[in-house]
Formats: C-alpha cells, structure tokens, sequence
C-alpha cells in the first residue's frame, strides 16, 4: 500500500454522540472511509495519519436516506463508515486545545 491510497482512505471523523461516548469510555473513534477501503487499509492510515497503534476495526456501510424536496424526490448518497479501537494508552486528540 503506497502513502498516496493511504492519505485518501480516511475521508472525515463522524462527530456524533455516540462516536463521543465510544470515545471516551472505549478509545474508539469513528471516521467516514472510502467506500473501498479494506479493514487493513484504514488501520494502516490511521496509524500513519496519526501516530497510534490500531487494535481492531469494525466497517459498515450506511445506506442513504431517502428524502423529498417538495414534490421532487431525492436520495442522499450511501457512505462507509468505520469504527477503529486503539491499543491501551493511545488517544487522538482532534480538538488541539480549548
């Protein structure tokens, strides 16, 4: 896996409650992934991207919702999420300060 498909795998963190929660009590962060990456691929960026060691990853893919625009109606894009536990003793800080 080369460095330039590794800075492309990782495309946002989810910022929601339970992404939080599993943050603080478990050292699980959710991020929003390329709707090809692999569980090895996303490990690997993480740990790359931010310096930590990666126990395990979990992927989804989340379907789009169906919404209406008026009469017109519309879908919203399905997406893959991934959900990376950390080793104990490992932390991403996203916010860099107060």
């Amino acid at each position: 896996m080369n460095k330039e498909r590794l800075s492309k795998v990782l495309l946002s963190p989810v910022v929601s409650e339970k992404a939080s929660r599993g943050a603080e009590t478990a050292s699980q962060f959710a991020f929003r992934v390329t709707p090809d990456a692999t569980k090895r691929e996303i490990a690997r960026a993480v740990e790359a991207m931010f310096g930590v060691a990666v126990d395990r990853v979990q992927v989804l893919n989340v379907k789009g919702k169906a919404k209406r625009f008026g009469r017109l109606q519309g879908k919203r894009k399905d997406w893959r999420k991934a959900y990376v536990r950390l080793m104990p003793g490992h932390d991403i800080d996203f916010g860099g300060g107060a």
